[in-house]
């Protein structure tokens, strides 16, 4: 777990502030102040007070440093409330209508995260994925410099029977359900990024398909093949293999057997699955039969963090994703 505990350390560095909208919820409000409490976010709790309140009660957490957020009795209501109207006025937000939807946590706090008084978000213990990404989408929105929101898992290899001790990117494992070639290229970029802010490494893709060196002629081979010569094209000092396979992607005597001149040699550690199916079985597999720990959904491509958690998720999961997602935000581009 050497990765997770650099990128402990790194986000201690310079916290960002985080905001929680299920704060009620044990797992939550336990991750939320053990972030805090270790420095690695400042964190903003959103909920029914009461209900926060009584739950840190049961938790024997004392709330006096943290930040809470009662949407119906917050000082910061009319100007959500102002910005959301702006915001989606397009598709007929009016002040009535944005008052309504800001006493649903969730909005609250994309609002929050929109207004610049949170740099980012974690839902999803309670929340659906997709009440998450909705969210995420309509307010926090698309980064200008991004062709589209992914999603990505950052999967920790770290049992003796891997073949590598190392940090990965699987993507995308949660989100475009059948990317065209340009979506595919857009994933595979946005995955990189990823890999720079969390990896702490350089970034070595591989475009996975059944396909190792155009060694079959499929429509699936070659979508993935051209989507690896877009990224090239806009990342020409990126080591890349186009199509590959998963073994000879990340075992080096098998790549040096299929694939001639490799610039990955291997040595992959950002993974681009052709498509959904492809990306939500393989980390299935890979955490449940392979021991990976999984820390994801993650998504890529938003103006700025919010994350999606696992229904079933635990506390240090939580933990983990907190930590995720203040790197995140200390590394936005736009800044």
């Amino acid at each position: 777990m050497k990765l997770l505990e650099q990128l402990i350390q790194s986000a201690k560095q310079a916290p960002s502030r985080i905001v929680v909208c299920e704060a009620d919820d044990p797992r939550i409000l336990q991750a939320a102040y053990d972030a805090h409490h270790q420095g690695i976010a400042k964190m903003i709790l959103v909920g029914d007070k009461t209900r926060i309140e009584d739950t840190a009660t049961q938790l024997q957490i004392n709330l006096s440093d943290l930040v809470l957020e009662d949407p119906q009795l917050s000082s910061k209501a009319d100007i959500l409330c102002e910005a959301l109207v702006k915001q989606r006025a397009h598709k007929g937000m009016t002040e009535d209508k944005a008052r309504t939807a800001l006493l649903d946590p969730l909005c609250f706090a994309s609002m929050l995260v929109h207004c610049n008084y949170a740099d980012g978000s974690v839902a999803g213990a309670v929340y659906s994925t997709a009440d998450v990404v909705r969210s995420a989408l309509q307010i926090i929105g698309k980064s200008p410099d991004a062709d589209l929101v992914s999603s990505f898992f950052l999967m920790l290899l770290n049992q003796p029977h891997h073949p590598v001790q190392k940090g990965v990117i699987f993507s995308d494992c949660g989100l475009v359900i059948n990317p065209s070639e340009e979506e595919l290229a857009a994933i595979a970029i946005a995955a990189t990024q990823s890999a720079n802010i969390l990896l702490q490494t350089e970034p070595r893709v591989a475009m996975l398909s059944f396909s190792t060196a155009g060694s079959a002629n499929h429509p699936a081979v070659t979508k993935v093949t051209r989507a690896a010569q877009r990224v090239k094209a806009a990342l020409p000092h990126l080591a890349i293999d186009e199509d590959v396979q998963f073994d000879a992607a990340i075992i080096p005597t098998i790549a040096a057997k299929k694939i001639k001149n490799s610039s990955v040699n291997g040595a992959a550690n950002v993974f681009i699955f052709p498509n959904l199916e492809a990306g939500n079985i393989g980390y299935k597999i890979a955490e449940r039969l392979g021991g990976a720990v999984a820390i994801g959904p993650l998504l890529q491509g938003l103006a700025k963090p919010a994350n999606d958690l696992s229904r079933g998720c635990s506390t240090q999961d939580i933990f983990y994703v907190i930590t995720v997602t203040s790197l995140q935000a200390q590394n936005r581009t736009d800044l």
